[in-house]
């Protein structure tokens, strides 16, 4: 709960009270490896934090391909849409690639600290629009690069990720095939 507390403080300020009250509207979940935090199809009705682990969140293409959209690793807040109140159901998966610890809220427990804390949404918004910020920095040059120039940059982005994760996600995200991954790696080392 700490590594939350602490994430949330770098946002804005909130006093012991207000601290408290997120600590008691607040559970702490594991997810196994290929366990789901969400599925494609079914309504989110919790907003997580992850303290320890790695996760992704693919879909499946018009040819049912497996694509890795993106990753999440630790210290990311888990959100959807802009409003807690709507049911969101998402086409989108959101899997556990590690054993992994968060942090999650219930959707009500959220509004409610949301409506008690002067100041919780600003707080949501600036991590929400740094974390926006940083996936479309990670993600927006990989469209113009060649594939060896995307892998080199998954390494400076995610350079924790090489020996977390399958490489079967990572040419996935990267836009490639396995094996094509392999003769990059095979190719720079």
């Amino acid at each position: 709960m700490e590594k939350f507390i602490e994430y949330i403080l770098r946002f804005g300020s909130l006093d012991q009270q207000q601290i408290n009250l997120v600590l008691k509207k607040s559970k702490e979940i594991e997810l196994n490896q290929d366990d789901y935090f969400w599925q494609a199809g079914k309504t989110i009705n919790q907003v997580g934090f992850l303290i320890e682990g790695v996760l992704r969140v693919y879909y499946y293409n018009n040819a049912s391909d497996e694509i890795t959209r993106y990753f999440i690793t630790e210290n990311l807040l888990i959100l959807y849409g802009y409003d807690i109140e709507v049911n969101y159901i998402p086409s989108e998966y959101l899997q556990a690639i590690t054993n992994s610890k968060l942090i999650v809220f219930s959707k009500e427990d959220w509004k409610e600290i949301s409506d008690a804390i002067v100041g919780w949404e600003s707080i949501i918004q600036k991590i929400t629009a740094k974390q926006h910020r940083e996936k479309l920095e990670r993600r927006s040059p990989l469209v113009e690069q060649d594939a060896t120039t995307r892998y080199l940059e998954f390494i400076k982005n995610f350079p924790t990720l090489l020996n977390r994760i399958p490489l079967s996600f990572i040419a996935s995200y990267l836009g490639i095939t396995q094996s094509s991954l392999s003769r990059i790696r095979k190719n720079i080392r």
